[in-house]
């Protein structure tokens, strides 16, 4: 499946106020990691939404505590959650437990609120430089998961290295809409690798082909530059 690409000065913005319609819509929202997506979620807290009926997961978490630098619920806590008035409720990944046994709590959890074939309303995802989505790296042997919604992984592929709990392929996939958020330079050469048309392993996001849902892509213009025209 092609993206649909759409090319922002401030794609945090456009993010933000997707999340934020989505949670007025009660919808079942799985937030992403890292710089980008902070900046969207500072921007969501400042909008005019009701997230009371709203459910917020996670795509990937790190095996720390909740209130550890590296954790990426406690990123969210301090962008968005501490600063919003009508409080959204929150199924954080508890990386505490370790990779497995939260991987295993988590896919619980999942089936226990949505059912055995969960769809979440949108999926956020970031992009590493390496391409990898969540904490779906290059190569490693959850990129073949089928079967499970979460899984652990014992080594990431880059730092901070710490086992991780990620979502898999099949359970992004199954979202009715899954949004890539990137941004900066740096990363134009992994947009060009996992959304110019060719699925490789080596490039993860690559892989992400939601069955019968949207998949888009905000970006800025110098994450886009290595892009053909037309994508």
């Amino acid at each position: 499946m092609r993206p649909r690409v759409q090319v922002l000065d401030d794609p945090a913005a456009a993010a933000a106020e997707l999340l934020a319609r989505r949670a007025s819509a009660g919808g079942q929202i799985a937030l992403a990691g890292g710089s980008t997506p902070r900046a969207a979620y500072e921007h969501a807290a400042e909008l005019e939404a009701d997230w009371s009926c709203a459910t917020l997961w996670f795509g990937d978490e790190r095996c720390v505590p909740p209130d550890h630098e590296h954790s990426n619920y406690g990123m969210a806590k301090r962008a968005l959650l501490d600063r919003l008035r009508d409080r959204p409720r929150v199924e954080r990944m508890e990386g505490e437990l370790g990779p497995h046994e939260g991987a295993a709590r988590y896919e619980s959890r999942l089936r226990e609120r949505l059912g055995d074939e969960p769809r979440l309303d949108l999926v956020l995802l970031g992009l590493g430089p390496d391409a990898h989505t969540a904490s779906l790296f290059p190569r490693d042997p959850a990129l073949s998961e089928r079967e499970r919604l979460v899984v652990g992984v014992d080594v990431p592929g880059m730092a901070p290295l710490v086992p991780r709990i990620t979502l898999t392929l099949p359970a992004i996939a199954a979202a009715a809409s899954v949004v890539f958020l990137v941004a900066g330079e740096d990363k134009a050469e992994a947009v060009a690798r996992a959304f110019g048309g060719r699925s490789s392993p080596d490039a993860p996001a690559s892989l992400v082909a939601p069955a019968g849902g949207e998949l888009v892509v905000l970006c800025d213009a110098a994450a886009a530059s290595q892009l053909e025209v037309g994508v």
